[in-house]
Order: C-alpha cells, then structure tokens, then sequence
C-alpha cells in the first residue's frame, strides 16, 4: 500500500522556495548544518493538531503563507526602531540590539561588556569555524522540534556569549529584538550563551514590532549552565497584535547549578515558546514560570519539557494564564524523572483566569517517572474571579473593574515574584499594569 502524505500548504511550498534561494548564500554549511535541519522540516512540515505536541496550536492552518526573511535594515531604520523600543526600557543593563534579525553593532554595548563577558557574533563565529557552536542545541529533545529545526534552517544572526569561570556579573545583559517594516518578515535568530563553572548572569530578553503587520518572528536562546552556575533570566513578549512569535529556550543544567527563568507575554496573535530544560548534574535548582495576559483573537501556548537525570534536583514550574473575550491560552507541561534521577522533587502547576465567557483555556500537565525515589506532582486549575473577593473589595468602595484588576494582579503576579532583579521586575510588573489600564 502506498505511504499517504498531506499536500503541502502554500506556506510550506513558500519556505521551501525560500530556502532554495538562500542556501546560495550559506557559506557555513559545516559550522551550522542548515540544510540537515530543513530536509528535517521538509519531512515532517508545519506541526498541526494531528501531532500531538502542536494539539492545541495548530500551526499549519494559522502560518497562510511564508513570509520572506528581513534584510538587515539602514541605520536610520534601525536607529528609529530602537528609540520606539519600550521592553525594559530605562534600565541599567549592557545590550545586544536586533532589529529584524540582524545584530546592530552601532546600538550594541560589543566594547562595553562588564568585565568578565565575552561576545562574538554568530555571523562571525560561523565564519571563523568558533569551538563553541559545538555547545549549540544542548537539548536532545528540541533537535526533534520542527519549529526549532526551522530557526536552524533559516537563521539570519545572533550571538555566542560566554562567561569566565567565577566571574558574578552584576549588571544585566539585556537582548533587545525589534521588528520594523509596513509588509510581512520573517525573523530567525539564535543567541548561545555559556556560563563557566562558579559564574552568575542575569540576562533580559525583550521582543516586541509594528502592529498591523503580519510579521513570523522564530527566535531561539540556547544556555549551557556550567557547574555550580546561576542564570538568570526575564523574557517580555510584547510582540505587533498580528505577529506569529515563535520561540524556543534550551537549557542544559551542570551540578549544582541554578536556573530562573520566567516569560511574560501579551503580543502576538499566536505565540508558542517552548522551554526544553535538561537537568544533566546532580542537585540542580530551577525555577521556570510563565505569565500570559490575553485579548480577543490572541492565542499563546507555553510548552515545557524538564529531563531530569540525575540526584537530586529540584524543580518548580508555575504558570499563570489570564484570558479576556475569546482569546485561546495553552499549556503543555512534562517532567520526565530519569531512573538514575532519584531524590528529585519536582512540582508544576498551571493556574487559568477567565475574564469572560467565550475565552478557553487548554490544560496538558504529565508526569513520566523512572525513579522510585521521587517527590513529584502536577495540578491544573481554571476558574473566574472569586465573587468573595470581589464583594469584600467593592464594599470598601473600589469600583467592580478596579477590584477586579487588583486581583488580576496579584494572580499573575505570583509568577513574577520570582525574578531575582528588581528592576526587571518591576518593569514587568509595570507590563501587567500597562495591560490591565488598557483592557479599561
């Protein structure tokens, strides 16, 4: 019986035409296996429902056509773009500026790095044949995710950051991405960052564009955390209302090292960041949350796969998701305890809040335990604002949308505690206002 296969799409036809006219200008097949990475997409193309990790978030039918890859943008462009940028705006941190794509030198901090801090970019490092793009994709898990394959296939620039052993870098690295165009881009950066056994970072992540325009940004950070290391990290979605944002974060974790990490998102018509998290050292520490603010029509999806193999480790997953008009939230969960991975404790829990009547909230927490010696547990919880609340508030005479906004608040806030900078957080917290103030 012959093999059935589904008819490409106009947008998978588009990528592959696409990429045909681009490998021309490859000339590092041997730094970044571009081609491996396509011919992989090729044959599995846009994930939708019928896999069940895409389920909920059914790419093939929301991505209509493929938008072509940005070019690098003038100074003037790039300059005007940056002075609209709002994601973490105002404070103290050295910047990597992106701007559809390409890493902007001229609005880069390259020569004013803290101490300790070394950054070559990718373009560079692909050309000069750098050691460290062997520590690219640490994750066996996302080498298998179509969405990550695409971001190798197509990747434009970025950056290797590395980090000296023992070095506490106090002031943070902050990665600024900005679209700017009035017709459809795509965008497809990578950003490796290694920390050296003993070293401490704190990175913010910022990534936001024109609304109106359908741009696809695919945007992957790849994190080598080194023993006894700290990462931390606080990453803003604030993407154009009619992006299509994917992204994706794999973390490789040493001994004793330490994670944070934590995602706010309230752009994008469809978003899906996927967190792949490897817990390759014994006694291990992660803290990984995530908080969605949706409208009408917008649809995120967080999605979380923690490997853990080996002793010890501890992880703590919390998502808070709030849903106002029709709008879609989707979280996916797994934590797979290896059998060598005794003593691990890990909890992860989902928490939806619906604002109105016709918004959804998909919920998939899963537990795949190998080890007998375990302390591990998933919940899900989904519910409207608690009336009790509500009447306690308004009877000490807030007004009914007030009352309601302070509980929106402390509800997503409670991922948010978590960030360790205060002015990252705060400045997330200022993310949370600035969307309630909106919503009225």
């Amino acid at each position: 019986m012959a093999d059935i296969q589904n008819l490409r799409t106009s947008a998978e036809t588009g990528l592959s035409n696409l990429f045909e006219a681009a490998r021309k200008g490859f000339a590092t097949e041997e730094a970044i296996s571009r081609e491996e990475a396509f011919r992989f997409f090729e044959a599995t193309g846009l994930p939708s429902r019928r896999v069940e990790a895409f389920k909920y978030t059914d790419l093939r039918a929301a991505v209509k056509e493929a938008a072509p890859p940005a070019e690098a943008p003038s100074p003037e462009v790039a300059q005007a773009a940056v002075a609209s940028a709002k994601g973490f705006a105002g404070l103290d941190a050295a910047h990597l500026t992106f701007v559809n794509g390409h890493l902007i030198r001229a609005l880069s901090d390259l020569d004013g790095l803290p101490a300790g801090v070394t950054v070559t970019p990718l373009n560079d490092a692909m050309g000069k044949g750098d050691t460290r793009l062997r520590l690219l994709a640490p994750v066996e898990q996302a080498r298998e995710n179509p969405v990550y394959q695409l971001n190798t296939a197509f990747l434009a620039d970025g950056a290797l950051v590395s980090v000296a052993p023992g070095a506490k870098i106090e002031r943070p690295l902050h990665l600024r991405f900005v679209g700017s165009g009035s017709e459809s881009f795509s965008t497809a950066t990578r950003v490796l960052i290694d920390l050296g056994a003993g070293a401490e970072l704190t990175v913010l992540e910022s990534h936001e564009g024109p609304d109106g325009v359908a741009y696809q940004p695919n945007d992957a950070l790849d994190v080598r955390v080194g023993k006894q290391a700290a990462f931390r990290h606080a990453r803003l979605n604030r993407e154009g209302k009619a992006a299509i944002a994917l992204s994706t974060i794999s973390v490789r974790l040493d001994d004793e090292a330490q994670l944070e990490t934590v995602n706010l998102v309230t752009g994008a018509v469809l978003s899906r960041h996927q967190i792949y998290m490897h817990v390759a050292g014994e006694n291990v520490k992660a803290v990984v949350n995530g908080a969605t603010m949706l409208g009408d029509g917008q649809l995120a999806d967080s999605t979380l796969l923690a490997d853990h193999a080996a002793v010890g480790g501890v992880g703590r997953e919390m998502f808070k998701t709030v849903i106002d008009g029709d709008a879609t939230g989707v979280f996916q969960g797994k934590i797979i305890v290896r059998q060598a991975a005794q003593q691990t404790d890990g909890k992860m829990k989902s928490d939806c809040l619906l604002l109105s009547d016709d918004g959804q909230m998909m919920n998939k927490p899963e537990l795949e335990i190998f080890a007998d010696d375990v302390a591990c547990g998933h919940g899900a919880t989904c519910g409207a604002p608690d009336d009790d609340l509500l009447f306690y508030l308004m009877a000490r005479g807030l007004p009914r949308s007030v009352a309601e906004s302070l509980l929106v608040q402390a509800f997503v806030g409670e991922a948010i505690e978590s960030v360790t900078h205060e002015g990252a957080r705060a400045a997330l917290i200022g993310e949370i206002e600035a969307w309630l103030a909106a919503r009225g």
